[in-house]
């Protein structure tokens, strides 16, 4: 399975009511600026999540070129897109929130208490000791802000970064922290505990969790390696054993986080790999169109999904196109390149030029 590279954490999926609306809001207070493609049509390939029906979105790939792993903002345009029945708790299964990496917890924390955004509790201490935050963006989300100093791509004098992990309820702690060391390299334990004191923001007073924090013990490799960065994953078990699944009753693609999304290359292996663990494709472009990439208008390439331990989607997405000047006409082809060579900085730096200027 050598062949197998997982470059980092491409996106993070969130639905949204407008893509518009939900993109000026991530522009202003994240910093997604950077507009990699975006396109209007059915959502084909995702029947075993949409209620057996191909459904009209709208959806666009947007990023942070400080580091890290974009937004892909998604909007059902067929179906008005369903809030969760009940409110989503920390201990539920699927994605509890998407993480961000600042430079200074406290400052961006201000900053966005004078801007009138809604705050969760105060910045606190996380287990392993990086002082962090949380907030809720105009939909409700719950992101993690965390300070981490480590190497950024580009500074851009940003509040955050881009996608720096996210936190999932777990059904089997034991199970997930398996299946995101063993399938996503995330081998690397900072803590593994119960305590929870920076969560008394989260409406979590007298609830106790199991809670882990992984990361990667060796940096990633492959073409946008260098600007995804670092990230980590948090799993976290309400130790009552009350949680419940996040998109019960509804669809994928609808308010919330949908999925977590990795640049990968080596999609036949990675399939493989996979099915032997446990854990085979849910949803399988390559296979579907016999190897031939997948269109996306202004890019291409392959895509699969699985589910984890606690039935949270992740994507695979393996890059073959993408744009770089799309006034010129000018895109980027990865198929002939070493999947673990990094593509030099001024080139992932050009997608700059494709700003959203909404």
């Amino acid at each position: 399975m050598s062949d197998i590279v997982i470059s980092g954490i491409q996106q993070v999926g969130v639905g949204v009511k407008d893509v518009y609306e939900g993109w000026r809001w991530f522009k202003k207070y994240f910093g997604y600026d950077v507009r990699v493609f975006e396109e209007a049509a059915a959502a084909n390939y995702m029947l075993p999540y949409t209620g057996g029906e191909p459904r009209e979105r709208h959806a666009a790939l947007s990023l942070n070129l400080q580091g890290g792993g974009g937004f892909e903002i998604w909007q059902y345009t067929s179906r008005v897109p369903e809030p969760p029945k009940e409110p989503i708790r920390l201990g539920d299964f699927g994605i509890f929130c998407g993480k961000l990496r600042t430079q200074n917890a406290q400052e961006t924390y201000d900053f966005f208490k004078t801007e009138g955004l809604e705050l969760l509790g105060t910045v606190e201490k996380d287990p392993r000791g990086s002082l962090h935050f949380y907030v809720k963006d105009l939909y409700g989300n719950v992101f993690d802000v965390i300070e981490d100093k480590a190497d950024w791509f580009k500074d851009e004098s940003k509040n955050t970064g881009g996608t720096f992990g996210a936190t999932i309820g777990c059904k089997d702690f034991d199970a997930s922290i398996k299946f995101y060391s063993d399938i996503l390299g995330y081998d690397k334990v900072l803590y593994n505990g119960d305590e929870s004191e920076d969560f008394a923001g989260l409406n979590t007073v007298g609830k106790k969790y199991r809670r882990a924090i992984l990361t990667e013990s060796k940096p990633r490799v492959g073409a946008f390696a260098k600007m995804f960065g670092h990230s980590e994953i948090e799993l976290v078990e309400s130790v009552d054993g009350k949680g419940k699944d996040m998109f019960e009753g509804r669809f994928w693609g609808d308010l919330g986080f949908i999925h977590l999304c990795y640049d990968v290359s080596g999609m036949d292996a990675l399939r493989e790999k996979c099915k032997e663990a446990g854990f085979p494709f849910t949803i399988d472009s390559s296979a579907e169109q016999e190897g031939e990439s997948f269109d996306m208008g202004e890019a291409a390439g392959f895509f699969s999904y699985v589910e984890d331990p606690n039935g949270t989607l992740i994507e695979f997405v393996e890059t073959h196109k993408v744009p770089v000047l799309k006034k010129l006409g000018i895109y980027l082809n990865l198929r002939k390149r070493d999947p673990k060579k990094a593509l030099p900085n001024f080139v992932i730096k050009a997608l700059g030029l494709s700003r959203f200027k909404g």
